[in-house]
């Protein structure tokens, strides 16, 4: 039987349909991210602003507890032996971007409470696959939430140089600064304490004009060295320090800027 004129302008729209479909672009939010795995705390400072160099912190110079932070690239850690070596607090990269969770975040997460560290989840920023409150979402919903326990940091935004292209995820000044608070303020809604904040001098002054408006929440510094040089953004002090890239403890070396009950103190929010 021959298509009658209306069958026919059915079946045409419909095959149109189809092949826009197939042709449509996946949104850049959607896509899988090319190396996520490689995407941890300090990996691209450490490739933009070198490792220092020179000799690098006495780690016995004062009481101030010491410790960790890893991703995906370490897997399986033996937090039994970070223990024994007198590691007392430990951040876990959960997530990157909306797409990506990391696979040995329950492990590293888990494992390094089990073992009497310290935890806490940190967030890698992609400001430019989605707004911030979105990713704070994603963030909290994938191992970012927080409990008043003693013993869980409060979450932590990872907002560095971007590892796919242009350093400010091609965002002015302005808008990193208002994406950055955004995420800060879904962060604070949602789990009760506002997030650290780790970022460099260097990217920040660069990015958001060196903003001010997340100078209340916590500071965690990258710089490899013997101190931790000029403080971005307002903060006169920092919370943590990551102060080598490599050393006692697998992944990033951190300080704590203070003794066990001041951690303590500070994981209350």
């Amino acid at each position: 039987m021959e298509s009658t004129p209306r069958t026919s302008l059915r079946a045409l729209l419909a095959g149109v349909l189809v092949t826009a479909m197939v042709a449509a672009p996946t949104p850049a939010s959607a896509q899988p991210l090319a190396h996520p795995q490689d995407d941890y705390a300090g990996s691209q400072i450490a490739k933009h602003e070198g490792t220092g160099g020179g000799p690098l912190l006495d780690v016995r110079a004062n009481d101030d507890v010491l410790g960790l932070d890893v991703a995906s690239y370490q897997g399986t850690v033996d937090w039994a032996a970070v223990a024994r070596n007198g590691g007392k607090f430990a951040y876990s990269k959960a997530t990157e971007g909306i797409t990506y969770t990391n696979p040995s975040f329950g492990q590293q997460y888990n494992g390094s409470y089990a073992a009497g560290l310290t935890h806490g989840a940190y967030h890698f920023a992609l400001p430019d696959v989605s707004d911030g409150a979105t990713q704070a979402n994603f963030f909290v919903d994938h191992g970012g939430a927080w409990s008043r326990d003693g013993r869980t940091l409060p979450p932590a935004l990872d907002i560095e140089y971007n590892p796919y292209g242009d350093t400010c995820y091609k965002l002015t000044p302005e808008q990193m600064t208002a994406w950055v608070k955004a995420f800060s303020d879904q962060i604070w809604y949602r789990t009760g304490v506002p997030p650290t904040i780790y970022t460099s001098y260097t990217w920040w002054t660069k990015c958001t004009g060196n903003s001010t408006v997340v100078s209340r929440n916590p500071l965690w510094i990258p710089r490899y060295g013997t101190d931790v040089g000029t403080l971005p953004g307002g903060w006169t002090t920092q919370a943590i320090w990551q102060f080598a890239d490599k050393g006692t403890f697998p992944g990033d070396q951190n300080r704590f800027n203070g003794n066990g009950d001041r951690l303590r103190s500070f994981t209350l929010g």
